[in-house]
């Protein structure tokens, strides 16, 4: 598309979170995330993708073309009915699925890709009921890991109250109930994204689009609080632009150039951000600058 990206990039994100859950398994209890032959902490690309979703439509007020296809309640089915009566096409005689044909299908992609922010970003399969097709975003996130890492802890919580006069009268009176809350002491996260200009091309993924991922990155954690995460920052974002499509070196070796190591005595655990050092090899290849945004 004419307003689509030129350039590759590649980044490097970095985010602490201090006595909070910054990524819940729901298989394990609720408990922070954690690779567990070697307990460093890990947090999905999902996690992150749904904290950029919510920024953006936060500010953009889930206004075109910055609408956010996967919201909360969202009913998916209904956004694609919605896009193939946006592109005229023809009323389905099939209630429970309409499959469109192919320039349909095409049409209502494009739609799709036009007019919400993360399909032109990160893709959508769309081929549910009403079908509008499949899209791969030139937005992508590796899993984010710690720094070291975390021993995460379940405190024990008590709740003033109850919630049902029955519970009331079982207590004879002591109306404390207890609970569990589940936090990591501290992380450093570090997480590593790709942008595609192949791709971005594809969906229409433009500068304007690029800028708002920036502010995401930069400002969703002050957007995002709450008694589970605890407190999470931003804490640094290195970008690596290329000058040209389809880039000027690997994207592992743009990864290697962002350092980060402990400060001070590496035997204590880290609680604070400034418990670490983070070091940027400006002296990059041919083609590629870098930029601290953050």
């Amino acid at each position: 598309m004419a307003n689509a990206i030129k350039n590759r990039y590649e980044f490097v994100y970095l985010f602490d979170v201090e006595n909070g859950n910054p990524n819940g398994d729901p298989d394990s209890g609720n408990m922070p995330r954690i690779d567990p032959e070697t307990s460093f902490g890990i947090i999905t690309d999902v996690c992150l993708k749904r904290k950029i979703r919510n920024f953006v439509d936060l500010t953009k007020k889930n206004q075109s073309p910055y609408e956010i296809y996967v919201r909360e309640k969202a009913v998916l089915n209904q956004v694609h009915d919605r896009a193939h009566q946006a592109i005229g096409a023809k009323a389905s005689t099939d209630d429970k699925k309409r499959k469109g044909s192919g320039d349909e299908v095409e049409k209502a992609r494009v739609w799709m890709c036009q007019n919400f922010y993360d399909v032109r970003t990160f893709g959508a399969v769309m081929s549910t009921g009403t079908n509008c097709g499949q899209v791969r975003g030139p937005v992508q996130l590796n899993f984010a890991r710690s720094i070291d890492a975390i021993v995460p802890l379940e405190v024990s919580i008590t709740r003033m109250a109850v919630t049902t006069e029955k519970e009331a009268e079982a207590q004879s009176g002591d109306n404390r109930t207890m609970g569990r809350k589940h936090i990591v002491p501290y992380g450093l996260y570090r997480v590593e994204g790709y942008i595609s200009a192949f791709l971005g091309q594809q969906t229409g993924f433009g500068e304007e689009d690029l800028d708002l991922l920036w502010q995401a990155l930069i400002n969703m954690f002050d957007h995002d609080h709450s008694a589970a995460r605890g407190k999470m920052s931003a804490r640094k974002l290195v970008v690596f632009k290329h000058d040209s499509e389809l880039g000027n070196a690997p994207a592992h070796k743009l990864f290697d150039l962002v350092k980060v190591a402990r400060a001070g005595d590496a035997l204590k655990p880290a609680r604070a951000f400034s418990d670490y050092k983070v070091e940027v090899d400006k002296q990059t290849p041919k083609g590629v600058t870098v930029e601290e945004k953050l």
